[in-house]
This record gives C-alpha cells, sequence and structure tokens, in this order.
C-alpha cells in the first residue's frame, strides 16, 4: 500500500535548495515538493494512539477505518490489511475502543497522506480498569488525592454550583433535595455533556467557569450512574488536575457504586449519589431551628444559672457586717485614732515632764555649784586692793596664800550681800587671828 518514488539525479540545477529559498520567480517544481515531503514523512517513527473506532469499511484486502479521540472531536482516517484483522481475529465493529500502530505515508501521485495501521489491539474492560488503577497511583503520589488537600464545605452554601447532564434526573434530585431542606439555596447551573468524547472538555470548561464566581461557594459534579465506558470522562486525568487546581470546594456526586471514578478521590466531599451530594452540602431548615432553639434554650438556662449565683453573692456580701453597718469600720478607725492620739499625747507630754525635771535637776546643780552659793553659806572671797594688787606674788588678785596680803595691804573682801574694805594685820600664828584653819575653794579659789 506504499508508493517508493526515489527523488531524481537532476544534476547541476538553479532551483532553490530549501522552501524558504523559493520564489514566484524561482519556484519548485510541484513534484519537488511532493518528493521533498514524502521523503520527511518516511522518516516519521510509527506511534501507538488509542481512539475509538466510529466508521469501517471492508474493501477487499484492505478496510478502511475512522479512529476519533476518546476525549476530543479530533478524528483520523486510516487502512489497515484484511490479514491484520484476521491475524488478530478481531471482531472490530463501530464503537469499540481500541489501540493501534499507526505508520504515516504519503502517496507521491495523488498527494494523499494515509495512515497505515501495521498493529491493532483491543482496549477490553480489565485494560481499563487496569490503566485506570495505574493512574490513580501516579496521581496519589503526587498527592492530589491527600486529606490535608481537602477543602471543608461551608456551613451555609447561599449559591451551588451544579454541573450536571442536561435535563438530567442528576439535576432534578440535587435541586429538589437541596430546596426541600433548604428553600432559600439558590443554584448555579451549567448542562454540559457527561459521557462522549466531548465530556471531559466541558465539564472542565464548566468547572472553571463556576470556580472563577466568587458568589459560589460549593460546586457539584452530578450523573446518575451508568456502565463503566459511560464513566470513562470523569476518570481523566484532565479533569483530575482540574478539580485539584479548583479554589472552590468540589463534591462529587456520581452515583455508581460498583467503581469509583478518580474524581471521587480527588474532590473534597464524595457524595454517594446526586441525593447522598444534596443532603450533605445543605443543612436541614427544621433540624437546624431546632437546634437554634436547643441553643437558645441552654443559653437562657445558663444565664439564669448565672443571675442565680451571683444573686446569692450579693446577698452574701450585704449579709457581712461591714456592708450591713458600714460606718462600724469608720468608728472603729476613728476609735483607734483617738487612742492614738491619747497614748502619743501622754507619751509627749511624760517627755517633756521628764525633760523639764531634768532640766531642773540640772539647773540645781549648777546654782549650787555657783559662786554665789558659795558666799550665801558664809564664805568671802578677799582680794587684794589698791596699787599692790596687781604685784602680788602670785600674780592674782584674789588672796589664796598668807604671805599674798602683809601687814597693811588694804584688801576687799567680798561677802554674800555685797564687800567692804579691810586692812592686812599680817601673818599670825594658827589659832590667834581664826579659830579654825584657812580653807581654799578647789576651783575659785576663795578663802575661808
Amino acid at each position: 500500500m506504499s508508493e517508493q518514488s526515489p527523488l531524481p539525479d537532476t544534476g547541476p540545477t538553479t532551483l532553490p535548495a530549501t522552501a524558504a529559498e523559493t520564489t514566484p520567480d524561482n519556484p519548485w517544481p510541484l513534484q519537488l515538493l511532493s518528493q521533498k515531503l514524502k521523503v520527511h514523512i518516511d522518516r516519521t517513527p510509527s506511534a501507538w494512539v488509542e481512539g475509538q473506532v466510529i466508521e469501517m469499511n471492508r474493501r477487499g484486502g484492505n478496510a478502511y477505518l475512522t479512529l476519533r479521540d476518546v476525549d476530543a472531536e479530533v478524528s483520523l482516517p486510516a487502512s489497515v490489511w484484511t490479514k491484520v484483522l484476521e491475524r488478530k481475529n478481531l471482531p472490530l465493529e463501530r464503537g469499540s475502543r481500541v489501540v493501534a500502530l499507526l505508520k504515516p505515508e504519503f502517496w507521491l501521485k495523488t498527494g494523499r497522506l494515509n495512515m497505515q495501521v501495521r498493529d491493532i489491539r483491543p482496549v477490553g474492560l480489565g485494560d481499563l480498569l487496569a490503566r485506570i488503577e495505574r493512574l490513580r497511583q501516579a496521581l496519589a503520589a503526587e498527592g492530589l488525592f491527600a486529606d490535608s488537600r481537602k477543602r471543608p464545605l461551608p456551613l451555609l452554601p447561599h449559591r451551588i454550583g451544579l454541573i450536571t447532564g442536561r435535563d438530567s434526573d442528576a439535576k432534578k434530585d440535587v435541586v429538589r433535595n437541596a430546596a426541600l431542606r433548604w428553600p432559600a439555596v439558590e443554584f448555579e447551573i451549567r448542562e454540559v455533556a457527561v459521557q462522549g468524547n466531548s465530556a471531559v472538555s466541558q465539564v472542565v470548561r464548566a468547572l472553571r467557569e463556576l470556580d472563577g464566581l466568587p458568589e459560589v461557594d460549593v460546586i457539584v459534579i452530578a450523573r446518575g450512574g451508568g456502565a463503566l465506558e459511560d464513566l470513562l470522562p470523569f476518570n481523566s486525568e484532565e479533569l483530575v488536575r482540574a478539580v485539584a487546581a479548583a479554589t472552590t470546594p468540589v463534591v462529587s456526586a456520581i452515583g455508581h457504586e460498583a467503581d469509583r471514578p478518580l474524581l471521587d478521590d480527588v474532590a473534597d466531599l464524595r457524595a454517594s449519589t446526586p441525593t447522598d451530594a444534596a443532603k450533605r452540602i445543605v443543612p436541614e431548615v427544621s433540624e437546624e431551628l431546632a437546634g437554634v432553639r436547643q441553643a437558645r434554650e441552654q443559653l437562657r438556662r445558663c444565664i439564669e444559672r448565672l443571675v442565680d449565683r451571683e444573686s446569692d453573692r450579693l446577698a452574701a456580701l450585704h449579709s457581712r457586717p461591714v456592708l450591713a453597718s458600714p460606718e462600724g469600720l469608720v468608728t472603729v478607725r476613728s476609735e483607734e485614732i483617738e487612742r492614738l492620739l491619747r497614748r502619743s499625747s501622754t507619751a509627749v507630754n511624760s517627755t517633756v515632764v521628764r525633760a523639764g525635771d531634768r532640766l531642773e535637776h540640772l539647773r540645781t546643780q549648777v546654782r549650787a555649784l555657783s559662786p554665789q552659793k558659795t558666799l550665801d553659806r558664809g564664805y568671802a572671797v578677799v582680794e587684794l586692793a589698791g596699787p599692790h594688787a596687781a604685784s602680788s606674788a602670785s600674780g592674782h588678785a584674789v588672796v589664796r596664800h598668807p604671805a599674798d596680803a602683809p601687814a597693811g595691804q588694804p584688801l576687799a573682801i567680798r561677802v554674800a550681800e555685797g564687800r567692804f574694805g579691810a586692812t592686812s594685820t599680817g601673818t599670825g600664828s594658827p589659832g590667834e587671828n581664826s579659830t579654825t584653819p584657812e580653807q581654799h575653794h578647789p576651783e575659785t579659789g576663795e578663802t575661808t
């Protein structure tokens, strides 16, 4: 089914060497372009691809197929030798999911590109499950399914984003049950294809659109179950990564218990059915009202207990003597102050009296030691008088020795009531002039 035509040896030529060098005045022949395309395409290696058979037509020894991508609206015609199909004993039919080894070929004469199928294999249910499981393990290793990444759902979402099939039972179940539980809830609905090759792109587009709306509090992706082949879009890696990248909490509500799509693992909450999703994201209004009533009753009882307890404390405080007769505290302090004042006054008076007595005692002692007191007791002070007073032998005016007052020496005698003059008669023997011996005061020098 291939056509071989080597490039002709044209020898020396003025033709451009590359396509970029061609011009309107110096173009390539069409044959040269076709030959270069064929050489380039022949170098392309074979590639295994996955697709779905949407058309098949047998003509003699060839079979002509049209393969379509499983997740996008992209199709590609191909041809296969009938002997390849017979060797594989492969009952191909429309809708079959296959993997095929394709090698591109270019027909030189007609300029047609053909995809030659060199090998083809069916993708059975077991192959799909194994492939999904490998993808599950790879995404889990990246941490996309970790519980730490899952976002908590809001307690009461005001607006719910819903991605579901067009006019599907899943949509009705979610809307009806959510409205029954909380009548004020609002929905932002996106109806998309939930199976087929366009499902993934439509669901991802709707998810990103709802995730960009700030008023949407939670997003529900709902479908009412189906066969494994129908649920393949919800095992798409593109969809899983889009859910993981969303900032709004996502709820998976795929009603299929037998198999667990990858969407359930990456979603922030997995609901078994669309009805279960409505019950888990929206609270029951009657239950919430009952909870509010119960909370109010508990709050009322707590406040009553608090008031009663504080009232008892106030009553206990009022019953204390200090509050029953608050002036008593002032009276006690006043009496204590008066007592302290009396004590301090008594202490000061006692100190003053003791100090006065001591002062009087000292005054008496001073007076007793004064010369006047000595004179009052009958003593007299004899002083020299006249010109000889300063030239006495002792050098003092007071007579301290008999030799200081020779006979004829004028004297001045001081007594208690005054003074008078006298004249010394000289030194006499003891007893002649007095009946008592001379006595001198140790401090004043007074002679008696």
